[in-house]
């Protein structure tokens, strides 16, 4: 008996557990335009209402150039600290066994479930200058709370999670055998990292990266109260936003939370097209 031959040509229906493509993908595209289509069309359209002059006097007030800064600048900081130890922490939880590895693995999702205003109070009681590490801190001559350090602190314990959930499933996938072979051959431990390991980590690290610089350009509640929100010194994009709104002064408002749109945009394209070169780099 002979069978049929399978039908040439690209299929634009693949199957699927979930059937009624058309009616899933319908309800996927009007969700996200509720959701986030529609919000952002907003504020865009609110911001170009206040004409070309105008938008660029609020977006380049010193004050609001110096908030971004420090929003930017403290998330990119933060983001970096947590790809080189959240990548550790997530190798320790792989590769090694240890009474209380479940507490420590847990521990990691801790920012996800706490409230972040009551992150900020907890960071902002151990730091304070009179705090258990603050005081000890103060002595070296070194001030946590209410300084842009304070807020790079903040912005790494609620950010830690994403890189460590993101890396970790893929150290579970390397075979140690790979690491056995490249020290049989006889490379070093640094040239087992840097050309066996972290071709296959880097995808993984880089998306890590993405979304802890997002969470940390966002962040509010776990950094107005250790930051102390001195204008200039540690006030945030998110906290002047709110500001103006207290001023009613909508404009203003709308015009710098449309200026952190477009600069997250940039930069995630930017980190999106190192993750694209990277896994055609590494695979």
């Amino acid at each position: 008996m002979t069978m049929a031959p399978a039908q040439a040509g690209w299929r634009f229906r693949q199957p699927s557990v979930i059937p009624g493509f058309g009616l899933t993908l319908g309800f996927s595209l009007v969700y996200l335009t509720l959701i986030i289509l529609i919000p952002l069309t907003g504020l865009v359209w609110r911001s170009a209402a206040l004409g070309w002059t105008d938008f660029w006097h609020i977006v380049t007030a010193p004050r609001t150039l110096k908030a971004l800064q420090i929003s930017f600048g403290t998330a990119l900081i933060a983001a970096a600290i947590n790809v080189v130890f959240g990548t550790l922490v997530a190798w320790v939880l792989v590769r090694y066994k240890f009474p209380g590895r479940r507490i420590v693995d847990a521990m990691v999702d801790l920012p996800f479930a706490l409230p972040t205003a009551v992150a900020g109070i907890a960071l902002t009681t151990l730091y304070a200058p009179n705090g258990w590490l603050g005081a000890p801190l103060m002595q070296a001559g070194i001030k946590v709370a209410y300084t842009p350090l304070g807020i790079v602190i903040a912005l790494v314990f609620v950010s830690l999670p994403f890189v460590v959930r993101t890396v970790e499933p893929i150290i579970e996938e390397i075979d140690k055998e790979v690491e056995e072979a490249a020290a049989t051959l006889g490379a070093s431990r640094f040239q087992t990292i840097t050309k066996v390991l972290f071709p296959g980590l880097a995808p993984a690290i880089i998306t890590g990266f993405a979304l802890a610089f997002a969470r940390g350009v966002g962040e509010f509640g776990s950094v107005i109260f250790i930051a102390g929100n001195l204008p200039n010194v540690t006030e945030i994009a998110p906290l002047l936003i709110v500001i103006r709104l207290e001023e009613f002064n909508y404009a203003a408002a709308t015009a710098i939370a449309a200026t952190m749109l477009g600069l997250s945009f940039a930069l995630l394209l930017v980190i999106n097209l190192l993750q694209s070169w990277s896994r055609k780099r590494y695979g």
